[in-house]
């Protein structure tokens, strides 16, 4: 019955990543995909001439330079930097916090004048910090804290600061600086035409099944392959054994405007609580269109529920001891391997997937 060299699981990053060294060692490859696309969460869809990230907004930085060659290596990317401002009820902010925030804030002009209130507000909080709260004051102080911070995490997690554990905030990026560049790594930018270039090369070769969900004929394709990469949820594979665990998910909802330009930048983040989406997105200044329309989404965080797209794992200790039992499991799973953000149940930046993937893929292809 076997077929294939591998059946790839799920057509994110990590499995269109292990595709392609597949392909390149004479290895085959049939790929089971849920939807009707391939990419996974990097997937674009175009409307009105415009890119628009179906799953929310995809900037591509990384400071490993092995792994940016290889994305250029399969798409040509343009000059995008993340500059996303902040709108807490109508004033707007920079982000990440330097010194054009803290000038708007305090009327302020040097970085000696900015430490110096932040240190103050910063000493609110003696001793170790008990929840997200404290920690978020501890490094920021409170009023960067109150506007920039709470309402937005809140949303996020959907639950008040004092009931997330301090862990989940090990820093927050603070710049002395007048520059609004979101990330610090030497290397950013957005496929000039899509992800979708780079998906459709990365699963060039490879045999594609779209609408079919692996686990409901999970003995039919085992037997079609040597090797299974599974990227889907790690507890739906067990059959929830151990019980679920939770994510976040996300539900968007766009508009088209008659208009060049409707916020001016690609990415603005809602601060306060009472807004009820966390960031809108304006997909055609990721590609500095200038078309004479523009699509705008809201991205609405949601508790995750069974038939929704699991985005965000819940980074408490509840889950990750849940997680824990089921790794022990995959570990002693012959011919499956897990991984992705869904099959390891970790929050995963782009890069970072495609360096595990890398890896991943070198270790079983030996190369």
């Amino acid at each position: 019955m076997r077929k294939y060299d591998y059946i790839l699981v799920g057509s994110g990053l990590y499995a269109g990543v292990f595709a392609w060294y597949a392909g390149r060692s004479g290895k085959t490859c049939l790929v089971v995909e849920k939807r009707e696309h391939l990419g996974g969460n990097v997937y674009c869809e175009d409307i009105k001439g415009i890119k628009v990230h179906k799953y929310g907004a995809h900037i591509f930085h990384t400071s490993n330079k092995k792994v940016w060659d290889f994305v250029n290596s399969l798409a040509e990317f343009n000059r995008y930097t993340n500059s996303p401002v902040a709108n807490y009820k109508g004033e707007m902010y920079n982000l990440p916090f330097n010194m054009n925030t803290f000038s708007k804030l305090w009327g302020i002009s040097t970085p000696a004048e900015a430490r110096a209130v932040i240190d103050s507000q910063r000493a609110e909080v003696t001793g170790e910090p008990r929840n997200l709260e404290e920690q978020a004051i501890s490094l920021v102080g409170r009023e960067l804290y109150e506007k920039l911070i709470k309402g937005y995490t809140e949303k996020q997690w959907g639950r008040d600061c004092k009931e997330l554990p301090a862990f989940i905030i090990k820093r927050i990026p603070v710049r002395y600086l007048y520059d609004n560049n979101y990330f610090n790594d030497p290397y950013q930018g957005i496929p000039v035409d899509g992800y979708n270039v780079m998906i459709e090369k990365l699963f060039g070769g490879c045999e594609v099944e779209l609408g079919v969900d692996y686990l409901e004929h999970k003995a039919h394709y085992d037997s079609m392959g040597g090797t299974v990469v599974y990227t889907g949820t790690i507890d739906a594979y067990f059959g929830y054994r151990f019980g679920k665990l939770e994510y976040r998910s996300l539900r968007f909802e766009s508009d088209i405007y008659e208009e060049e330009n409707h916020q001016g930048v690609a990415v603005v983040n809602y601060t306060d609580r009472e807004t009820p989406y966390t960031r809108t997105i304006e997909h055609k200044h990721f590609a500095f269109g200038n078309q004479p329309v523009t699509v705008v989404t809201r991205e609405y965080p949601v508790t995750w529920q069974e038939g929704m797209e699991p985005y965000y794992p819940v980074n408490d200790e509840k889950n990750q001891a849940l997680y824990q039992k089921y790794a022990g499991l995959a570990r002693k799973e012959a011919n499956v391997i897990f991984g992705g953000r869904l099959g390891e149940y970790k929050y995963y930046d782009m890069d970072k997937v495609i360096e595990a993937a890398m890896e991943m893929a070198q270790e079983a292809l030996g190369r």
